[in-house]
């Protein structure tokens, strides 16, 4: 394999690291400050200074060649993601490129399933970063001849990851009866998944990231309060939420579908340690 390079290494790209150190490949990583450069240093990941923001750090990166994880988030503000089309303007050639999107790019579907053909109708700007994202960097692969895969990834949980400060402050969450399909993947299996995309994943390929066991956002704060000893926390009406919750957890609360995950797992070879969420639970 060659050179390992992540930008945006955060707790995914730290697990993503710890499994390619694992194999004795060498991992860098981009680092924007002292402090990051210190956190990527004491896990082992060599620092390389760069940042998104400020495009003219960006062409010395060495990423010629290499297997290239970007995990970093679009900003906060606006439809499109200016960082992705820094980073594409820099006149690098990676070998490959393995990118984690949302499945907020598919939008509302009133709990029907989708695939990676469904159309993608993001409904909110969040949503219509990632797919800008999704789309300046599959047309830079095509291009420039990069193998590029999206990872279209439904909600993350796992150690460290857990709403425990939600669930302590009693934070309401939707009836269960107008509560819609979410999608979720155990933060371990994520890093084995962006693996598998490096080994295994087509050119200009897209993969739906989910365990592929479907349920609602009340249904996962009931089970993790259950597993921790916590009160569940109470449940409002629709009517309710549009009060008294933020329009950011409406957006979440108020979109349905359901993950199509066979092409991950037929093509990626991936087998799931964590198939269910009740799976996961066991490990806490």
């Amino acid at each position: 394999m060659n050179l390992i390079f992540i930008i945006g290494c955060g707790d995914i790209g730290l697990r993503v690291a710890r499994l390619w150190q694992g194999c004795g490949n060498t991992v860098q990583a981009l680092a924007r400050s002292d402090a990051a450069a210190a956190r990527l240093s004491a896990a082992g990941i060599t620092p390389v200074r760069g940042d998104l923001d400020i495009p003219t750090t960006l062409a010395t990166l060495p990423l010629n060649g290499a297997t290239v994880y970007y995990f970093a988030p679009p900003p906060t503000q606006g439809d499109t993601d200016p960082r992705m089309h820094a980073l594409v303007a820099a006149g690098l050639r990676p070998e490959r490129v393995v990118y984690i999107s949302t499945s907020g790019v598919y939008g509302d579907r009133d709990g029907a399933w989708v695939d990676e053909d469904t159309p993608p109708a993001p409904a909110t700007d969040r949503a219509r970063r990632r797919l800008d994202a999704e789309t300046v960097l599959r047309a830079w692969g095509r291009e420039g001849g990069v193998t590029v895969n999206i990872l279209r990834v439904g909600g993350i949980y796992g150690p460290g990851r857990w709403p425990l400060e939600r669930l302590q402050a009693g934070t309401p969450v939707l009836r269960e009866e107008e509560c819609g399909y979410t999608n979720r993947i155990h933060a371990d299996d994520l890093a084995t998944i962006c693996v598998a995309a490096a080994e295994r994943g087509g050119a200009d390929r897209i993969y739906n990231v989910s365990d592929g066991s479907n349920g609602t956002m009340t249904q996962y704060f009931y089970a993790v309060a259950d597993r921790f000893g916590l009160p569940r926390p109470p449940a409002l009406t629709m009517a309710e939420a549009r009060q008294q919750l933020s329009p950011a957890m409406l957006s979440y609360l108020t979109e349905s579908r359901r993950m199509d995950n066979r092409r991950m797992l037929q093509e990626l070879g991936v087998v799931l340690r964590h198939p269910d969420l009740a799976t996961g639970l066991k490990e806490v």
